[in-house]
């Protein structure tokens, strides 16, 4: 199997050519290759595959072999992967995903995709629709105790649900891989659920640490960062429409929840190599 590995902002993937190349079993495969002592070493795997309705179709597999609904450095780096191998020849294009179509428009130095801007969609609040076991038009400031500790919780959903716990102190502090599990599978999300926890350091500026479901604890999560920008403008701490800059431990994403409910994301892509590995014959 032909493959490339690339990251966004250190949100690392295995990337499959699907115009080129069939994957018969890719939650095993996933598995496999996401093995940092065995494998290729990665947080997941993502298929760049044809499409019906858009420039190309985007399958992304957690670590666990789970398949996930979208992911915002992924699709990123699927954007740079369709432009520098003649998928597109436009700096923008349409990419399918789980939760719907997603635009990008890159962002090109020297012939090469360097970065891009992601039209993430708009937010999703109502509980039931992210999902969230409770009722209500919101999940915002509410209760959630995990392990007899009491959090104030919001919960949105960018084609991934997730939980934002703002906190006083350091998250580099916290013993996530200890509380994270509790929070993937609390009773509250049926569908698990990505964790982050998150300092505000001013108005326009966050830091976050983020656990996800299927995966553990990743250096940078694209979808969680949108939805730790929307919860930081429903929480009081940013401005709606203005640039939020959220600190992950693998870099910066710029993040705008516009008027509209659209969120957009920047963020760089990074090819790291390309290779071919023979997969066992179990795969």
């Amino acid at each position: 199997m032909k493959f490339s590995k690339m990251h966004g902002i250190s949100n690392d993937y295995v990337y499959v050519n699907g115009f080129t190349e069939k994957v018969e079993n890719p939650e095993q495969v996933s598995i496999f290759v996401s093995d940092r002592r065995c494998g290729i070493g990665s947080d997941g795997l993502i298929l760049i595959l044809p499409s019906e309705v858009a420039d190309c179709r985007m399958r992304m597999f957690n670590a666990d072999g789970s398949e996930g609904m979208m992911c915002g450095n992924g699709i990123r780096c699927v954007g740079k992967y369709a432009y520098d191998h003649g998928i597109v020849t436009k700096p923008t294009l349409s990419v399918e995903t789980k939760s719907g179509i997603k635009y990008i428009t890159l962002q090109i130095e020297n012939g090469v995709a360097t970065g891009a801007t992601v039209d993430m969609g708009k937010a999703v609040l109502r509980p039931r629709d992210i999902p969230v076991d409770a009722d209500g038009a919101d999940f915002v400031r509410r209760t959630i105790s995990v392990q007899g500790q009491d959090y104030t919780a919001t919960c949105v959903s960018m084609g991934n649900p997730h939980c934002i716990i703002f906190m006083e102190g350091d998250p580099m502090e916290l013993d996530l891989p200890a509380i994270g599990p509790d929070f993937e599978n609390h009773p509250l999300f049926p569908e698990r659920i990505n964790t982050e926890f998150v300092r505000v350091l001013d108005d326009h500026t966050l830091f976050m640490r983020v656990w996800e479901r299927g995966s553990g604890e990743t250096f940078a999560c694209g979808t969680g960062a949108c939805a730790v920008a929307v919860a930081a403008v429903l929480n009081g701490y940013c401005k709606r429409g203005e640039e939020i800059t959220v600190k992950l431990r693998g870099g910066d994403l710029v993040i705008v929840w516009k008027e509209d409910g659209t969120v957009m994301m920047t963020g760089s892509a990074t090819h790291v190599f390309d290779g071919e590995i023979t997969l066992p014959e179990t795969l």
